[in-house]
């Protein structure tokens, strides 16, 4: 007997002496409910129902949130698309795993090399597990994780179309840090071949219940999307992030040295591309925005909009200037905090918000709490389930993030607090200071403060994973930056 099939039994095994507690029967699959996982990479808080932009238009984001909970103050594992994906498809931390960085092999680490993912202990209890699109960090796919996959077990995103004489932006060696309109039909970009693969699954008649994974691309540089989404914001109109010119005054070097303000942000500037970017940002969300509508209009009007557990994540946060930073890559507030929305019937209740500090960690607890699924004690993440039912629940723990071993930053309702290897720190209060200008760590008022967080630290910091070789690395490290 494989170790697949070893786990498919011993977690079936466990599932049947589990015991129900939301209405979901655990003695039969067919009772179970569904899962609709939905990722959007690169999305910070410039959504709606976040407030984060002003000019922002996500009608059908909003409209889902509006059904269940949303979570005003979640925040990712690591600032970057492999450790923050593989930190939550296992349950495991990225301080724990050695995963900190895009062009970390997440099976190459010893602790995860034989990690059971969340799509596979569904697997292990009966579910049929699919995916398409961006779910795990595109160079290091999953093929265990899923029975099938869109547009294959080995090319998880579809190619997008790109416009001609790039760079569209004028700014030269940069990659794929570009932005314009692309001028072609929706239906040609990769996500929204994502979402009509995501509707033909909704539209099957499933003899089992199924985790449906659907991973969206955009806002992900590069930030082309068609015309018309440029068009809903007008450029002369733009609002431009509120940014302090001397905001890395106060921070440690190693903060500063993750800013780097000398390439990104200066580029900009001399290029005179500030306001471009943020409209293209801005226009780049409007249209996975409607891709999103699309999946929950198929959703609604299919057999399982009654049973079905529908979570939305984004994977980490980004920065367009604050911090004199872009991209994600820091452990600030515009590159930690990300989106997640969660309705479950029978659980949730509609418009709740809750601003309790929760991690992308917490959801596959969440998960096996919500489907009755047989417990893992090796998850560090703690089941949202409380919150779920009462968004004002107790909830002590502070959100964690890390970006490199021994760099971390714990967020709770009121306080950032970031320690980096060297041990120097960097304090925020939220209540006075919600853009994190002013550096509180070296004022004596606030050691019990610095005190009361650092107990959340990890414990554990273990060495990185070899990166990835030869072409390998070539893939991851095309979005490394």
């Amino acid at each position: 007997m494989n170790r697949r099939d070893f786990l498919r039994l011993t977690a079936a095994g466990a599932a049947a002496f589990a015991t129900p507690h939301l209405g979901f029967s655990a003695k039969s699959t067919k009772n179970k409910p569904n899962v609709l996982f939905i990722a959007i990479d690169d999305l910070n808080d410039w959504i709606g129902c976040l407030g984060g932009h002003p000019d922002v238009k996500t009608p059908n984001l909003d409209r889902l949130a509006q059904r269940g909970v949303l979570f005003t103050n979640a925040h990712c594992s690591a600032p970057a698309c492999n450790p923050s994906r593989a930190s939550l498809m296992t349950g495991i931390l990225p301080s724990t795993s050695g995963v900190y960085h895009n062009p970390h092999p997440w099976r190459k680490s010893p602790v995860l090399r034989d990690a059971v993912t969340l799509p596979q202990h569904f697997m292990a209890h009966g579910y049929r597990a699919v995916g398409g699109g961006k779910i795990y960090h595109g160079g290091f796919p999953d093929p265990p994780s899923w029975h099938e996959y869109f547009p294959s077990q080995q090319k998880n995103k579809p190619d997008d179309p790109m416009p001609p004489n790039r760079p569209l932006n004028g700014i030269p060696k940069t990659a794929h840090f570009d932005w314009g309109p692309v001028d072609v039909p929706d239906s040609e970009m990769g996500d929204w071949k994502v979402a009509s693969w995501a509707i033909g699954e909704l539209r099957k008649k499933h003899d089992r219940p199924f985790f449906l994974g659907c991973g969206f691309f955009r806002p992900h540089l590069p930030w082309y999307v068609p015309p018309k989404y440029f068009d809903m914001y007008p450029l002369d109109k733009v609002t431009l992030p509120n940014v302090n010119e001397n905001d890395l005054d106060d921070v440690p070097p190693i903060g500063k040295k993750m800013a780097r303000p000398e390439r990104d942000h200066k580029k900009v500037i001399e290029h005179k591309q500030w306001r471009k970017a943020v409209q293209a940002y801005l226009a780049s969300i409007s249209f996975v925005d409607a891709c999103v509508g699309r999946v929950i209009d198929a959703f609604d009007g299919s057999p399982y909009a009654d049973n079905t557990i529908i979570v939305l994540w984004s994977d980490h946060g980004w920065h367009l200037g604050e911090k004199l930073h872009w991209r994600k890559f820091a452990l600030w507030e515009e590159a930690t905090h990300n989106v997640l929305m969660v309705v479950t019937p029978g659980v949730t209740r509609p418009g709740e918000r809750c601003s309790r500090p929760v991690t992308m960690l917490d959801i596959y607890p969440t998960l096996i709490d919500l489907c009755n699924l047989a417990a893992k004690e090796e998850l560090e993440g703690r089941s949202l389930l409380p919150l779920l039912k009462n968004a004002k629940a107790k909830w002590e723990r502070p959100a964690l993030t890390t970006h490199g071993r021994n760099n971390h930053s714990l967020r709770s309702e009121r306080w950032r607090y970031i320690r980096y290897s060297d041990g120097t720190e960097e304090l925020y209060d939220h209540d006075k200071d919600p853009l994190e200008w002013n550096n509180l760590a070296g004022d004596s008022e606030y050691a019990r403060v610095k005190k009361r967080l650092a107990k959340w630290l990890p414990k554990t910091n273990v060495p990185d994973v070899p990166r990835a070789k030869a072409k390998a690395k070539r893939s991851p490290k095309t979005s490394n930056r």
